[in-house]
């Protein structure tokens, strides 16, 4: 399979890296990602913390611990940064080692859609039990 930055042929070294990306968004993608990592450090702690602390509990009692509003408040900020940065972390991983374009996309737009349906389940499932 001949790929786009092999040097064979006479391309030029510019002509054989155009098409392979931009470098406009990597500043963004590289700060959202530190930015979820740094705010996933208190969220982890306090999620560890909470199913340590309700080991054994009953479905009752879960239940109601989750109903409270800062455990459901931080209970989504949890899904939804965790999420955020795993879906980052997913992109660089297909973007850096799938050279096929078309199944690039494809699984870009898969990985998008299997962590937005996850994370509004989670969140729904959430909102149920607090609301």
């Amino acid at each position: 399979m001949k790929l786009k930055w092999d040097s064979e042929g006479i391309k030029s070294p510019l002509a054989r890296a155009r098409g392979l990306g931009s470098a406009h968004e990597g500043a963004d993608h590289w700060m959202k990602q530190r930015i979820t990592a740094i705010a996933n450090i208190p969220l982890v702690i306090w999620f560890v913390f909470s199913v340590v602390s309700l080991r054994g509990a009953s479905h009752a009692e879960f239940t109601q611990w989750l109903a409270q509003p800062v455990n459901a408040v931080l209970a989504i900020l949890f899904i939804v940064s965790t999420f955020s940065h795993a879906v980052l972390g997913a992109r660089v991983v297909v973007e850096d080692y799938i050279h096929n374009e078309w199944f690039k996309v494809f699984k870009l737009i898969g990985i998008k859609l299997f962590f937005v349906a996850l994370g509004v389940a989670c969140v729904f499932s959430i909102l149920k039990i607090a609301l």
